[in-house]
């Protein structure tokens, strides 16, 4: 390949990498390689992306460019041959329940301009503007649900479920408790109602106002005093139990407050919109006999053909040819079964994933180089074929793809592969081998290699369950009364295409109705679903890619309770002690101890116009965290700055003779994450490494009773050289007497489980079913997608 055609990258030395030299091809899929933390992502996104986004903002303006300098330049000596770039990172979902498949891809917009500008309007009716046909705006939100689509009630029922308590007693459970309900209880008193009397008993006019009224009377309180209490009268002002209840609704912020008031609300549909969100004069507009609202909860498949097949004047046709280019797209990465109205929050990581990927590929930039970030995340193997499609056509659109990626089946297919290593953290940060796919297998450092290679099948042997957990009933969102037998004392793995209803089977289904019956806090509301054998279970623990903190005070040794050990240390010696200082000094949280630029973030926010905030080194302690007089304390030799700034490796060593923080390094090196450094800010972790500190932090608890362990896909962000590892430590759990159940699509875990649990047959509404169920052997047996990858890496039976 010529010279003309490279992207040349001399002498990188972001984070780990070691002052590497690589050329890698445009307009080509390019495949960055190696184990977690190995430097690729530094090589490609910290380097080669950091790169083509300087430039950009250095063509911008002078202000722009004063403050990136601020931020820094990657650590490279020079790239040439680098055309623009776009960066498509992994991302979770927003929480925020009006974001939909409609807003994340843009089609509502396109949407709404069509049916403003070409709906069939009623005789006399305004023309609306596209504004109007959005719930998320004032022009277009219904007024009675404020857009929203449904409406809180309350009655007499919902705010008193036992009438015959008295209203000291609690009748009024919907009030708050505390002081709060005490401080109401006594108004009441003072305005002369009987709270000693059985709630039911209380004439209906009195207990329609002490519900329901909105007047707020002020009454002067003359508090009942025990014996040495001292309580003065005070003035206190009545609030009826509805008002309470909406107020907090409409105001509170708190997730604990909210789900409390709304066991006393009763949730409907809007019965002004029907919970379609929008005013009447919108929905009155239709497109193919059809209003906006019918439209967007048709899956897309479904709104294809309406959209085909309707009467539209010229102008009209243009947006309907544009969306019907941008639904194909989504049909061909497996997303045909999504509607419009979807919220983002019902989505799996990897639908999501997908659906940024399908709207940067309809930007139609020619030329650009996609930096792509594990775009097989949460992908079945049936829809990494149908991703590696959609990749090809954007080649042939003459973009180049550089791709990070740990799916060896996307590997094999790549044209160029820049394997990272050999190992992660110092041991790293090497290119190992940068050429054509089948050159990888005479690099003896690469890790990678053998995985590459066709694999010998697995070979084990399957547990037998200590007893099943059913479930049964279960509805909700593609789930529709399903049964399922979920094995105890083994490690099953939930399996099926994106959106056959795994995340929600496990992460919401089982892991609430197991919350619920331990009596610990879960954000999500359970639909009613009966389950049996729920006795077996004694702690329930979710081992997620979620971070383990959003800023760089919070780190690896603040997480594992390394620090508290640390510290202690420090506090312990001689100088410590004769200055009087306690282990707090040594705490970057602490003022006396801490930098006072930086505050103990060792870093400080540059703040960019019209861009994201991004992270600098102090200038006073470079990082360190901590003031000079706190640095003048040292154990073996090592400040606590530098104890902090070694490896979990290093650490090994050097705290060998502390019980407390052996076990947690120990731990952490057994999963893997030797390299990684005590200090480590939370904002550097990837999403597999959070994970992977979590289940670390759980090992290192040595507890009795039965634990269910529930992961979903935590072997995205891994190397299958890490998920060896990972798993070798789920097994170890199992070994022990625990439960392990994770959503998984790599068929090389699954061959590895005792029980699978086979969803589908399809995503969206035609899945929700369990369509297998038994040994990977039986499953890989059974007429599914899943089976045809499963059979590949198991020995025949018989």
């Amino acid at each position: 390949m010529s010279d003309e055609g490279m992207v040349r990258v001399r002498g990188a030395r972001e984070h780990n990498l070691q002052d590497v030299d690589v050329d890698v091809p445009r307009d080509a899929l390019v495949v960055f390689t190696g184990v977690s933390g190995s430097g690729k992502s530094s090589l490609a996104f910290g380097t080669i992306y950091a790169e083509a986004q300087r430039r950009y903002f250095e063509s911008v303006a002078p202000y722009a460019r004063r403050l990136i300098q601020q931020v820094g330049a990657p650590a490279v000596r020079e790239i040439t041959g680098l055309p623009p770039a776009v960066a498509l990172q992994q991302s979770r979902g927003t929480p925020s329940s009006r974001s939909t498949v409609g807003t994340v891809t843009t089609l509502s917009n396109s949407l709404r301009m069509l049916f403003s500008r070409a709906g069939r309007y009623p005789e006399g009716a305004e023309r609306l503007d596209s504004d109007a046909f959005s719930p998320n705006t004032a022009a277009g939100a219904c007024p009675e649900c404020s857009g929203l689509g449904i409406v809180h009630t309350v009655t007499e029922q919902s705010l008193v479920p036992d009438p015959s308590l008295s209203i000291r007693d609690g009748a009024v459970a919907a009030w708050p408790g505390a002081w709060h309900g005490k401080n109401l209880r006594d108004i009441l008193t003072e305005l002369g109602h009987d709270i000693d009397r059985p709630w039911r008993e209380l004439p209906q006019a009195e207990r329609d106002w002490i519900l329901f009224t909105d007047e707020t009377p002020e009454v002067t309180v003359h508090p009942v005093r025990g014996p040495g209490q001292i309580q003065r009268d005070y003035v206190g002002r009545y609030q009826g139990a509805r008002a309470y209840v909406m107020h907090t609704l409409a105001n509170t912020s708190s997730p604990t407050l909210r789900r409390r008031v709304l066991q006393y609300v009763l949730t409907s549909a809007c019965p002004v919109c029907g919970g379609t969100r929008l005013r009447p004069e919108s929905l009155a507009v239709t497109i193919g006999g059809r209003s906006i609202a019918e439209l967007t909860a048709l899956p897309m498949t479904e709104l294809a053909p309406v959209l085909r097949g309707a009467d539209l004047p010229p102008f009209g046709r243009g947006i309907v040819d544009d969306l019907l280019a941008r639904i194909d797209l989504l049909a061909d990465l497996g997303l045909g079964y999504l509607g419009l109205a979807r919220t983002t929050p019902t989505l799996s990581p990897g639908e999501l994933q997908r659906l940024r990927i399908a709207t940067q590929l309809r930007s139609g930039l020619f030329g650009v180089v996609y930096v792509l970030d594990e775009p097989s995340a949460g992908l079945h193997p049936a829809d990494t074929e149908q991703l590696l499609g959609v990749l090809d056509q954007l080649i042939a659109a003459g973009n180049s793809l550089f791709v990070i990626e740990h799916d060896m089946a996307v590997a094999r297919r790549a044209d160029w592969v820049v394997d990272v290593g050999p190992r992660a953290g110092v041991h790293g940060g090497r290119v190992l081998h940068s050429g054509p796919v089948a050159g990888l297998a005479d690099v003896e450092e690469s890790v990678t290699r053998r995985f590459l290679a066709d694999r010998e099948p697995a070979v084990r042997t399957r547990r037998e369950p200590s007893s099943v957990l059913t479930l049964s009933g279960v509805s909700r969102h593609n789930l529709r009364d399903v049964e399922v037998q979920v094995p105890l004392g083994v490690l099953t793995a939930v399996t099926g295409v994106s959106g056959s209803g795994k995340s929600t089977l496990v992460s919401q289904v089982l892991a609430g109705v197991v919350a619920r019956h331990l009596g610990t806090e879960d954000e999500d509301d359970v639909d009613p679903v009966q389950a049996q054998g729920l006795d077996a279970v004694d702690r329930l623990v979710r081992v997620d890619q979620k971070p383990i903190g959003r800023t760089p005070r919070s780190n690896l040794a603040t997480y594992t309770g390394l620090f508290d050990v640390v510290r202690k240390l420090f506090a312990g010696t001689a100088e410590a002690k004769a200055r009087g200082w306690s282990a707090g000094r040594f705490s970057f949280n602490v003022a006396e101890g801490r930098c006072p630029t930086c505050q103990g973030e060792g870093a400080v926010t540059v703040e960019l116009l019209f861009l994201p905030g991004s992270w600098a080194p102090c200038p006073t302690c470079h990082g360190a965290r901590y003031n000079a007089e706190t640095l003048e304390v040292t154990v073996g030799g090592k400040t606590v700055a530098e104890v902090l700034d070694l490896t979990v490796e290093a650490a090994q060593g050097f705290l060998a003779d502390v019980p407390a923080a052996a076990r947690s390094l120990r731990a952490l090196h057994e999963v893997g994450l030797g390299y990684l450094r005590l200090g480590q800010p939370a904002t550097e972790l990837s999403g597999g490494e959070a994970q992977r500190v979590k289940l670390a932090s759980e090992l290192q608890r040595a507890r009795r009773g039965h634990t269910l362990y529930l992961l979903d896909e935590p072997t995205t962000g891994l190397h299958p050289a890490d998920v060896e590892v990972l798993m070798r430590q789920l097994q170890q759990l199992v070994d022990a007497g625990n439960t392990v159940v994770l959503v998984e699509h790599d068929v090389d875990v699954v061959a590895e489980a005792d029980w699978v649990l086979d969803l589908g047959p399809g995503g969206g509404d035609a899945g929700g079913q369990v369509v297998a169920a038994g040994t990977p052997e039986q499953v890989a047996a059974a007429d599914t997608p899943t089976a045809r990858f499963l059979t590949g890496r198991l020995t025949p039976v018989g």
